[in-house]
């Protein structure tokens, strides 16, 4: 079905055809259209035409108005102030542009014009390491871009960047050669938590051999020539390290309610054969240079605390590979194999310096132009309550898995406590879905750039701006639409609506604007502030317009159904939006 245009387009459509009309030596000029508390929407844009005209900006918005024609969607212009315009919309104006989006099952979205193809980098665990409450943003917030780009139309291609190479696995698998059952496991199958265990015993166990015997750290030194020479007993057992992380990985990102697909895991490794031309290409091109051995590129606006400029190393002075030759790689890889026009980096904002460097390298090497740029949606750190990063007691990082387990338990007391008429299964299977949105939404309604304080307590609270507060809105509306039996959501055009209505009515409207704006500006927070207004909007409506009374008239409370249906669709897709279920009782 076509997209339907939403009641601010359509009146700043009108309003901008009365400003030619009225004013047709200002030339094309926009109304500057906002929503407004005292009135449906305002028009800004006569001010700053008043002067370009140096004329009254009060007279000019009187000849606007009165260009105006009457129509369906207008009720009532008011000039106001200096020259705003106070425009408010006819109730049959709402609920029409609700009903074209109600037919469609998109909800009237327009996909965006002209998409691209974005490669988007988020969710990057390393192998043989447990995952700590440090990898929930990216994972959580490229999640979420993710189904965002792809639902405006966006071809979205995921890139998990796992650390899957380095000098550690050297240490790793000559451990596994001295030792060589400390993989194994009791049958085929094993557990995301006994892999990890696995993984975990034998890092600890080599690290301590690697630190106290100078031999097998010779060994384990060597072993890394055989690993980067492509040795096959050492890739395979490399290998064995990469599947057994990514048992573990699979059974976190589970656990998240994620999914993470096999071929979109492409880490370090994957970028080993393209690394020396990598090299050439950039030294040949003049684009790095040599420097005391090492091959690296200059930037005049990067400097030390001495004042010298800050390189970033493509190439070490031993032959080795600094993270920025692995980058630079993929990124030729995304753009030459992928055909990206954006790539979409999910990382923390504190390395922002080095992706500033690495964009700047791709440009002069012209990897990157005006046809495919880059961006970092860089995120800031989680805290504790204390407002310092989060740690356990004993001052150790937090395990993701144990946050996730502690999350899913808060939420099932809080729905154990309200279930009237739940199993006890289906209060464990609320409590997951609960507790990993509330987990979810924490992150997703802060802006990425800033720190935010982890505090369960208020992520799983039905008060306030949390995940559990939109998730009971949309299972109260689920009720009221059970309760309603053979009554049918119906929208009737024709009747008057209460304040409450048509706050709400207009709230429902900007759904596809805000997505619009979201997609644009990678900025999700903004679909969870949006989500949260529109509970709140309907807990208004919900207390101040009975929707079954036997007092209200047929048409009356078809007219309501149809509005808490339709908020209920919205709330439904913009939390799956975001990677949050949408349980139908709680």
């Amino acid at each position: 079905m076509a997209s339907v245009t939403s009641l601010a387009s359509t009146v700043d459509q009108r309003i901008a055809d009365a400003l030619s009309a009225a004013l047709p030596e200002a030339g094309p000029a926009s109304p500057l259209l906002r929503r407004s508390d005292r009135a449906d929407f305002q028009a800004n844009g006569l001010l700053a035409l008043a002067k370009q005209l140096k004329g009254n900006p009060r007279e000019l918005a009187t000849r606007v108005v009165t260009s105006l024609p009457a129509d369906d969607v207008i009720k009532e212009v008011e000039v106001s102030g200096p020259g705003f315009l106070n425009i408010t919309v006819t109730d049959r104006a709402i609920i029409e542009t609700l009903a074209a989006r109600a037919a469609d099952a998109r909800l009237g979205v327009p996909h965006q014009p002209d998409p691209g193809t974005t490669v988007i980098d988020y969710a990057q665990p390393n192998v043989a390491k447990e995952m700590h409450v440090g990898h929930l943003r990216s994972a959580v917030i490229g999640a979420a871009m993710v189904e965002i780009l792809e639902f405006t139309g966006e071809k979205v291609i995921r890139r998990h960047h796992i650390g899957d190479w380095g000098t550690q696995f050297g240490m790793l698998i000559q451990y596994l050669i001295e030792h060589p059952h400390e993989l194994d496991h009791k049958g085929a199958a094993t557990s995301g938590e006994e892999a990890m265990s696995s993984l975990n015993r034998l890092y600890k166990a080599s690290r301590t051999l690697f630190d106290s015997d100078p031999e097998f750290k010779a060994r384990a030194r060597d072993r890394v020539v055989d690993l980067q020479a492509g040795d096959k007993e050492t890739l395979a057992l490399w290998q064995r390290f990469v599947d057994e992380s990514k048992i573990y990985f699979y059974s976190v990102f589970n656990q998240l309610d994620m999914e993470i697909r096999d071929p979109d895991i492409v880490g370090e490794s994957g970028y080993n054969d393209m690394l020396e031309e990598t090299c050439r290409i950039l030294e040949e091109s003049g684009v790095a240079v040599r420097s005391e051995g090492a091959l690296c590129v200059f930037f005049d606006d990067v400097k030390g605390p001495d004042g010298n400029k800050v390189p970033l190393i493509v190439k070490k002075s031993n032959g080795g590979y600094g993270y920025a030759a692995t980058d630079l790689s993929a990124i030729r890889d995304r753009v030459r194999n992928l055909s990206a026009t954006t790539l979409l980096y999910v990382v923390d904002a504190r390395q922002s310096l080095h992706f500033k460097m690495v964009f700047e390298t791709a440009r002069r090497a012209g990897w990157l132009n005006d046809e495919v740029h880059a961006v970092q949606l860089a995120f800031g750190t989680v805290l504790g309550k204390d407002g310092k990063p989060f740690k356990t007691r004993e001052g150790e990082t937090v395990r993701l898995v144990d946050l996730l387990d502690e999350a899913v338990e808060r939420a099932t007391a809080v729905v154990r406590e309200k279930a009237k008429d739940l199993s006890e299964d289906e209060i464990a299977d609320r409590g997951k879905q609960v507790g990993i949105g509330a987990v979810k939404y924490a992150d997703l309604s802060t802006s990425a750039a800033r720190d935010y304080k982890f505090d369960l307590d208020q992520m799983v609270s039905l008060n306030g701006d949390t995940s559990v507060y939109i998730q009971y809105a949309y299972a109260r509306i689920q009720s009221i639409l059970r309760k309603a039996g053979t009554t049918k959501p119906a929208a009737h055009p024709d009747l008057e609506l209460a304040p409450a209505e048509r706050a709400l009515g207009l709230h429902v409207d900007q759904f596809g604007e805000v997505l619009a704006e979201v997609a644009s500006a990678y900025e999700p927070h903004k679909l969870a502030a949006y989500l949260y207004q529109l509970a709140s909007h309907f807990t208004t409506f919900y207390d101040q317009c009975h929707v079954l009374s036997d007092e209200n008239p047929a048409e009356l409370v078809e007219n309501r159904l149809f509005l808490c249906d339709i908020t209920a669709r919205t709330l439904h897709q913009g939390l799956a939006l975001l990677g949050i279920r949408s349980p139908e009782r709680l």
